[in-house]
């Protein structure tokens, strides 16, 4: 599916939830790999707001792409940010939604 590029240049972001890892699998607790890095995933809600409108977004993000010592509030900048649209089973039940991911997070000026 395709994705697309979000721009962030005139948004005010926030770290508003910390980093997680993001599993591939919660029943063996596998974690989530980048398919073009190998690197490990996390997940970190972040707020944005623009154009006086503000959004909570869970972005995910390799590890190498995360500054130490991420905290809720923190002022920060999104390098690489797009949205997919997804559709799966599950149960017999069709979901859909927006995923979100970014390259890298890096602290504001």
């Amino acid at each position: 599916m395709p994705s697309f590029k979000i721009d962030t240049s005139t948004a005010v972001v926030f770290v508003a939830t910390a980093p997680v890892p993001k599993l591939a699998n919660a029943k063996t607790g596998e974690r989530a790999m980048d398919r073009e890095s190998g690197a490990p995933l996390s997940t970190v809600g972040l707020l944005v707001s623009d154009e006086g409108e503000g959004n909570l977004y869970q972005v995910t993000i390799p590890e190498t792409g995360l500054p130490e010592g991420l905290q809720p509030g923190m002022p920060v900048r999104v390098v690489g940010l797009k949205a997919r649209d997804w559709e799966n089973e599950f149960n017999g039940q069709k979901r859909h939604g927006i995923s979100f991911r970014a390259v890298a997070i890096t602290a504001a000026a």
